[in-house]
C-alpha cells in the first residue's frame, strides 16, 4: 500500500479528446491524497464535455468510493466511450445495476378523508369493547376472589398498595401543599380588597375537599402510578411472560389486572384524605402570614364551612378515579406490541387516557351531585 501512487487526472486534447486516469482511486490512498477537492472538481469540469473519451484502463487500483466518484461526476450514468480494466468492469456494472434509490411516494392524506375517519372510528370502536371486555373480566374475578377468598393473589394487592399508595405520600403531600398555599394566597387577596377574610376558610374547605384535592391526586396517581403499571405489563408483553404465564394456566386477569384495580381503590381513597390534609395545612399556613387567621380559628370554622356530603363525595371520587386510572392504564399495558416503540407510545397514552378519564368522572360528578353538599 505505500508504493501506491496518487490518483490523477488529466485530459488530454487531441481528436477525440482523452481524459486519462491514472494511480490508486481506492479509499484509503484517497482518504491521505491532499488532492481530493482538486480531483473533484477537475472530474466534475471533464463531465460537462460529453465528447471525451474516458480512459480508465491504466488505474493501479479502484474500489466502490473510487467508482463512485466517477459515476456522480458522469451523471450517474455511463460516458459514451469508457475504456476500463477487466478487473474494472464488475465494480461499475453492480454501481449500474444499483441505480438510483426512488422511493414510493405515499400519497397525503387529510384529516377529514374517508379512509382517516373509517381508521380513527375503528380504533375508538376497538377500545372501547376491549375496555368493556376487561370491565366484565374483572366482574368474573372479583366474584371468583370473593367465593374463594384463600386463592386469592394477597401477595400482590399487598406490594402494590405499598408501591402505589405508601409511595405515593410525598409526592401528593408536596403539590397538595404547594397548591393549598397558592390558592389560599391568592383567594386572600381578593377577599381582603372586599373586607371577606372570615369567607377564606369557606373557599379553601369546598375548593379542596370536594374537587382540588381528589383530581389532584388523580391526576399524580395516573402519571406515577398509571405509567409504570402501564410499562410493566408492556414490558412483560416484549419479554413473552405474559404468553408464558397462559401457558402456565394463570389467568391474565385473576393476577396482573384485579390485584392493581383493587390496590388502586383502596389507596386513592387514603391519598385524597391525605392531599386534603396537607393541602388545607398549607392553605391555613399562608391565610395566617396574609390575612393574621389564626390555626385556631381556621380549624374551628372548617366544619361549619364543608358540609360532611362533601367529604363523602371526595372519598367516592377517590374509590371511581383509583378504579378508572387502573383499568386504563391494564388496557393499554395489555394492547402493547413485543416492540420498543410501541411500549413508549402506549406509556404515554396511557396517561393522556387516564387523565382525560379522571376529568371527565369529576365532570360526571360534579353534574349528578350539584345539589348535594350545599347549606
Amino acid at each position: 500500500m505505500p508504493n501506491q501512487q496518487a490518483p490523477s487526472l488529466q485530459v488530454i486534447e487531441q481528436t477525440p479528446s482523452r481524459v486519462v486516469a491514472t494511480g490508486s482511486w481506492q479509499i484509503h490512498v484517497l482518504a491521505r491524497s491532499q488532492l481530493m477537492s482538486e480531483l473533484v472538481n477537475k472530474l466534475r469540469s471533464a463531465a460537462r464535455n460529453p465528447a471525451h473519451v474516458w480512459d480508465l484502463s491504466d488505474i493501479e487500483g479502484l474500489d466502490h468510493i473510487g467508482a463512485q466518484l466517477f459515476w456522480n461526476a458522469w451523471g450517474r450514468r455511463r460516458p459514451p466511450t469508457l475504456l476500463l480494466a477487466p478487473i474494472h468492469e464488475e465494480i461499475f456494472a453492480r454501481i449500474e445495476q444499483a441505480g438510483t434509490l426512488v422511493l414510493p411516494a405515499t400519497p397525503q392524506e387529510h384529516w377529514y378523508s374517508v379512509a382517516v375517519i373509517r381508521r380513527g372510528v375503528r380504533t375508538i370502536v376497538g377500545h372501547g369493547l376491549s375496555f368493556i371486555g376487561l370491565i366484565g373480566q374483572l366482574v368474573l374475578d372479583i366474584g371468583t376472589f370473593i367465593a374463594h377468598p384463600l386463592r386469592g393473589p394477597w401477595k400482590e394487592i399487598s406490594s402494590n398498595i405499598f408501591h402505589i399508595g405508601y409511595q405515593a405520600l410525598g409526592i401528593t403531600a408536596l403539590v397538595g401543599f404547594l397548591i393549598g398555599v397558592v390558592l389560599s394566597y391568592l383567594s386572600a387577596q381578593q377577599l381582603h380588597s372586599f373586607g371577606g377574610d372570615v369567607y377564606l376558610v369557606n373557599i379553601l374547605g369546598m375548593s379542596v375537599i370536594r374537587e382540588l384535592g381528589p383530581l389532584l391526586a388523580a391526576i399524580l396517581v395516573a402519571g406515577r402510578s398509571g405509567s409504570a403499571i402501564t410499562a410493566q405489563l408492556g414490558v412483560m408483553r416484549v419479554t413473552e411472560e405474559l404468553d408464558a404465564m397462559l401457558v402456565m394456566g394463570m389467568p391474565h386477569g385473576f393476577r396482573l389486572i384485579m390485584p392493581r384495580v383493587l390496590a388502586l381503590a383502596l389507596c386513592m381513597p387514603l391519598l385524597v384524605v391525605w392531599t386534603d390534609a396537607v393541602a388545607l395545612a398549607g392553605g391555613m399556613a399562608a391565610a395566617q402570614l396574609e390575612l393574621g387567621l389564626s390555626a385556631h380559628y381556621f380549624l374551628q370554622e372548617l366544619p361549619n364551612a364543608v358540609p360532611p356530603a362533601n367529604y363523602w363525595i371526595g372519598i367516592g371520587k377517590g374509590v371511581v378515579f383509583g378504579s378508572l386510572i387502573a383499568l386504563v392504564a391494564c388496557h393499554f399495558g395489555l394492547r402493547i406490541k413485543p416492540n420498543t416503540e410501541s411500549l413508549g407510545q402506549g406509556t404515554t397514552l396511557s396517561v393522556v387516557t387516564a387523565i382525560t378519564v379522571v376529568i371527565v368522572a369529576d365532570a360526571v360528578f360534579a353534574i349528578l351531585f350539584k345539589g348535594v353538599g350545599f347549606y
